[in-house]
């Protein structure tokens, strides 16, 4: 079984599971190990999934200001924590493999497994919501297709990234690719180097 063959089924599980209930401030029921890569792959994409709808949430035009900037600030927290799960995911690859001698012309890639997978993790909320909109029944003909097509390219966007991330992930494996992760460096939530937070005039 290849690692996508792993995350694309629990990333659907996630989201039917938060649609059971659709409401942002649900809690989480993890159904897998704590420890597991599997454990951190479901909370990784709800993560993701509570976000998707914060964001949507943060656009209604009608939104209370008081209430936008604790929405604001929630998401700002929701990046934080995505962010760090990515990492924990890198860690993951890094110790699977760290004892791989990698080839004299291995070549290192442009991003990390991690955030490959972060963005399939993205992509299938964007599959899960397109197809609401195909199978919306107050929407033109011309809307549902038009979300149609658009879904259609999601699907091929999903086989082409999922072979992209096994790919990557075997290359790994077997040497001739290496990982070298970097960790964040966001400047804004750090007191000692945003200028808001730290008192510059």
């Amino acid at each position: 079984m290849t690692f996508t063959q792993i995350c694309n089924p629990i990333f659907e599980q996630v989201i039917k599971d938060y649609h059971l209930v659709d409401d942002v401030d649900q809690d989480i029921k993890n159904p897998y190990e704590l420890g597991t890569i599997e454990y951190d792959l479901y909370v990784k994409n709800w993560i993701d999934t509570v976000q998707w709808h914060l964001e949507d949430i943060i656009r209604d035009p009608h939104i209370n200001p008081v209430d936008a900037l604790a929405l604001k600030r929630r998401i700002d927290k929701s990046n934080q924590d995505r962010t760090d799960l990515v990492e924990r995911i890198d860690s993951y690859f890094l110790t699977m493999y760290g004892g791989v001698k990698t080839q004299a012309d291995a070549t290192i890639n442009t991003e990390s497994p991690a955030w490959a997978i972060d963005r399939l993790s993205i992509l299938a909320l964007k599959i899960y919501h397109m197809q609401e909109q195909v199978l919306r029944d107050d929407a033109t003909a011309d809307h549902q297709a038009l979300c149609q097509r658009k879904l259609d390219v999601l699907l091929e966007q999903k086989k082409d990234l999922s072979s992209a991330i096994d790919q990557l992930i075997d290359d790994i494996a077997a040497g001739r690719k290496y990982m070298k992760v970097y960790k964040q460096m966001k400047m804004y939530n750090d007191p000692s180097t945003n200028p808001i937070l730290y008192g510059k005039k």
